[in-house]
């Protein structure tokens, strides 16, 4: 549900797009990524940094696209949101005794400490990528392809780099030992089913 919420603005950029133009696609995603942060206050009462990242791109990007009636700007706004993760992730390496990954992971998660560096230097490695890839689509194809791209090709990429990732650390998840004595709470949920 978190990644549909997540990706409500790029669809909506896609459909505005498809239906007027790359004007009114770019201010519907800037109304879009308004709503997404407020709405999540609301549920939450507090805001994610992604959110709150990819909302100042797209209005100072997007607004850029609007009042010079430029669409170079729009497409910048990828990259740069893109490059400002690869970035962060790079940085949690040396600041703070975790990786940023970790972080978002370990509670679902346990692995090596070498292998959350490795993991995050590869997300790192995905998002500054991902952020030349978009400028080689937009300045050496067509607008109705960027788009495509934007909305299909960036979206493939990402689901494809999950996978990989997920076959990567199946590799280090240890099955519980069954030894290991169970915890009253759990003896007491398998006699309840």
């Amino acid at each position: 549900m978190k990644f549909l919420f997540d990706f409500f603005p790029i669809l909506l950029f896609f459909i505005a797009y498809k239906i007027f133009d790359i004007y009114v696609a770019t201010a519907v995603a800037i109304a879009s990524s308004f709503i997404q942060v407020g709405w999540f206050w609301l549920q939450h009462r507090r805001f994610e940094k992604m959110h709150i990242i990819t909302l100042l791109m797209i209005t100072v990007l997007g607004g850029a696209t609007l009042i010079f009636h430029d669409d170079t700007f729009i497409k910048w706004k990828v990259s740069v949101v893109n490059w400002l993760f690869g970035i962060a992730f790079l940085g949690s390496q040396f600041i703070g005794k975790k990786p940023i990954i970790q972080r978002m992971m370990e509670a679902s998660i346990e692995l090596p400490q070498k292998i959350w560096a490795r993991l995050n230097s590869v997300w790192a490695l995905f998002f500054i990528s991902t952020g030349f890839l978009n400028l080689y689509v937009a300045y050496n194809y067509d607008l109705d392809t960027w788009v495509n791209f934007k909305m299909f090709g960036m979206l493939g990429l990402t689901i494809l780099f999950i996978f990989i990732q997920a076959l990567f650390i199946g590799r280090y998840i240890k099955d519980p030992d069954p030894s290991t004595p169970e915890t009253p709470e759990i003896k007491d949920k398998k006699e309840d089913l």
